[in-house]
């Protein structure tokens, strides 16, 4: 039986390497398919609670953990070497930026080291990692064949872009469609293969560098736009006019208007970074991004910005912001998730306590500050109680919780990023 009539006949091994928010959705779908899935991670706390079928992400209830290694179709690992167990394998790790806003593909290249060694041929290998246009063929096929196999023959090399909205309950990992290109023909057909058992819609593109590309336009289309409504947040402030409002009116036109909303920064793995990947390809062909590159630096103004409204709200109390007390509402960068990767809010944490104030947070999502690259001097902080003893209040996250939350007898001035509160205090303040 050749390796797409496995795949089809749900007598395939998936193995996936990266068991974050991306892997992990992953090689559930497969399970929940009858197919066997193996995730690879050097994280041995993963590892260990999917052996004890619970999970450790918030929106991913444990139920269909336990579910999927009850069935028998769910494993995981850290041992490479059973890389040669399986007929396809998924990369799913981080694509981030260094200090100098450039790619930083240590993530991709390092696991690709440690999996090219254990490749045994007619398997396929999928990069899901949001990159620049090109880096499969720079990085995975140049790395591949160096170890002897044939791309399209031995080994079907195929870049496919996760799509994850975590926390979005109108979309799973499988109703998602999935772009899907390959290195050659070959590569395409067994990437078709391998996404069709598991998603309901499989878009195929004609080369690995054009689903590339979707992924960082997809991105960019946002990122854009959110500088722009950014900019327009700053410009009706000084006029005295909501924006919030604006918008809601603006969204009853039935074509032509997509509505995008203003916040304190961007968030996530991918509409902070993912622009930037582009940016610095395009250098390489003499081409200068302006407008992305405009956009980008509007969105990170923003934290300045709102600094700059609580330092204002803290006026109006003839309080300075050196030495007050203030609570930060939402680690997280998107609502009702516990997903704070690349989170204005650190940034917010950050310049608030340059300027001499003490920040607490709260979270109901985010209990403990993790470990980040970034901001790792504040891992281990816990989440506090809402309470009104402090200088000020900075709602940061649009959390359902800070919606119905009652801050209507609150003395103390909320600072609101989100246009969130629904039960405001007499001194509230738009951000």
């Amino acid at each position: 039986m050749n390796l797409i009539d496995r795949i089809q006949q749900s007598d395939a091994i998936i193995g996936v390497v990266g068991l974050g928010y991306v892997g992990l959705p992953l090689v559930l779908a497969y399970a929940a398919k009858g197919i066997s899935a193996m995730g690879f991670d050097i994280d041995s706390s993963k590892i260990d609670h999917i052996h004890a079928g619970k999970s450790y992400i918030k929106h991913i209830p444990s139920d269909q953990v336990a579910a999927a290694r009850a069935s028998g179709k769910l494993d995981a690992t850290a041992d490479f070497s059973r890389i040669a167990e399986c007929d396809a394998i998924i990369l799913c790790v981080p694509t981030p930026l260094d200090g100098h806003m450039e790619p930083d593909l240590s993530f991709v290249t390092d696991t690709l080291e440690a999996v090219i060694p254990h490749l045994r041929g007619n398997q396929i290998l999928s990069l899901e990692s949001t990159t620049y246009p090109g880096t499969t063929e720079e990085e995975v096929v140049t790395r591949v064949e160096a170890a002897g196999f044939k791309v399209g023959q031995d080994i079907f090399v195929v870049y496919s872009p996760e799509r994850e909205d975590p926390g979005n309950p109108k979309f799973t990992a499988t109703n998602i469609p999935k772009v899907v290109g390959g290195h050659t023909p070959a590569c395409l057909a067994a990437g078709e293969a391998l996404y069709g058992a598991a998603f309901d819609q499989i878009v195929p593109v004609s080369s690995t560098q054009i689903a590339e590309m979707t992924k960082l336009v997809e991105n960019i289309y946002r990122a854009v736009n959110i500088g722009l409504v950014n900019e327009l947040k700053i410009a009706a402030d000084k006029m005295g006019i909501d924006l919030w409002e604006v918008i809601r009116a603006a969204s009853t036109k039935p074509f032509g208007f997509t509505p995008f909303y203003p916040g304190p920064g961007l968030g996530g793995h991918c509409i902070p970074i993912d622009p930037f990947y582009l940016t610095w390809k395009a250098r390489e062909f003499g081409v200068h991004t302006r407008f992305i590159e405009l956009a980008g630096e509007i969105n990170r103004s923003m934290p300045e910005y709102v600094v700059h409204k609580v330092v204002d709200a803290l006026n109006e109390d003839r309080k300075p912001i050196n030495g007050s007390k203030i609570l930060l509402l939402g680690l997280a960068y998107k609502p009702n998730v516990d997903d704070d990767r690349e989170s204005p809010s650190y940034v917010l944490m950050q310049k608030l306590e340059d300027r001499g104030a003490t920040v607490e947070y709260n979270d109901p999502y985010v209990p403990v500050i993790p470990r980040t690259r970034e901001h790792a001097e504040y891992a281990g902080r816990k989440s506090v109680e809402i309470t009104d003893s402090y200088d000020c209040i900075l709602l940061a996250t649009h959390h359902s919780v800070y919606s119905d939350f009652d801050f209507s007898k609150f003395d103390c001035p909320l600072v609101d990023t989100r246009n969130c509160a629904t039960k405001r205090p007499r001194k509230y303040f738009q951000a």
